[in-house]
């Protein structure tokens, strides 16, 4: 049963480009008013949010940019202030989606006060951690505080007519297949993408007791920016990866924020596609053509090439070694 996020408020880090900037527009053309918070919108991000700067017509969403920074805790809670300014109400969507795949200026192999490295070698922090990990954890918090300081504040939020769903906050992180594989060359953001995943968990029992669901997608190889605009990253690739698009991912967001049940590959022998509940804890991965609950205990592990390896990735773990034998850490 589809769930109506037509007049509902979300927040979408990183919305810039890239998964969020197609979840951001999945979301408005599902009358779903979004804030999109980014340092930058590249021109697609621009375009639409021009497009969405009122409603319009066709009654799609309002869409309205919020320079941030979610390294810094007082932008990540003027999100929630400036959604609040120009949509009202409460926000009922959040997708702490910015991230980073292990780039030369915060990396374990780049420490910080090596070349490239922006990371203060007298400091306490990666940014990389900081962007990938701290951010999305803070941003739940900050979700589920608004939520619930919103549902208690209003006298008629605890009672729900018969037929119809409790009120619901959709926290909806955005993992990795890094979450099981571990590729040499990306440690930290491996690091992160676990955690993750165990965050998410962590946060299932919200969702029945409290109407908090936070659920996760864990994609493969995905075509954005964030390795197009990529020399160093674009080199792991080989003849034959497949890429999985922004937009398969970006449906099955939807489908989390916005459905009872997702569709998914049937496992355990059987065969074809199976509908599962959609319920916090919940983490599914997307390969290319493909998606399938990656379940806490046993679980295989991405299967196939398609849209899950690159490859390259054995050359650069191969390089790394090479250039630590050189030249030492």
């Amino acid at each position: 049963m589809a769930i109506s996020l037509a007049g509902k408020t979300a927040i979408v880090t990183g919305a810039g480009s890239g998964i969020n900037l197609a979840f951001t527009g999945h979301l408005l053309a599902r009358q779903c008013n979004v804030l999109l918070a980014d340092l930058s919108l590249r021109p697609e991000a621009e375009d639409l949010v021009h497009r969405h700067s009122s409603r319009t017509k066709l009654s799609h969403g309002r869409a309205v940019f919020q320079k941030t920074d979610v390294r810094a805790w007082k932008d990540l809670d003027g999100m929630f202030e400036r959604a609040k300014q120009e949509f009202g109400g409460q926000v009922e969507v959040v997708c702490p989606g910015a991230g980073v795949y292990e780039p030369t200026w915060s990396s374990f192999w780049h420490p910080p006060g090596s070349p490239g490295s922006k990371d203060d070698p007298q400091g306490n922090q990666y940014a990389s951690l900081d962007i990938n990990l701290t951010h999305p954890i803070r941003t739940t918090q900050l979700a589920i505080q608004h939520f619930l300081s919103g549902r208690s504040s209003s006298p008629s939020s605890t009672t729900t007519p018969p037929g119809q769903h409790p009120p619901k906050l959709n926290v909806v992180h955005i993992s990795s297949i890094a979450g099981q594989r571990t590729p040499m060359p990306a440690a930290i953001y491996n690091a992160t993408k676990h955690a993750i995943n165990g965050f998410v968990r962590s946060l299932a029992l919200l969702d029945k007791s409290l109407g908090v669901r936070v659920t996760c997608v864990a994609p493969g190889v995905i075509k954005t920016p964030l390795w197009t605009d990529n020399p160093d990253k674009m080199r792991l690739l080989a003849e034959g990866d497949e890429w999985v698009t922004p937009e398969e991912v970006a449906d099955t967001m939807g489908a989390l924020v916005g459905a009872d049940e997702v569709e998914v590959q049937a496992v355990g022998g059987e065969e074809g596609e199976k509908r599962v509940k959609v319920e916090g804890g919940l983490v599914v991965e997307i390969s290319k053509g493909r998606r399938r609950v990656v379940v806490q205990y046993g679980d295989p592990g991405p299967e196939g090439r398609a849209g899950n390896t690159v490859g390259g990735m054995d050359a650069e773990e191969e390089s790394i070694l090479a250039r630590l034998g050189r030249e030492g850490f």
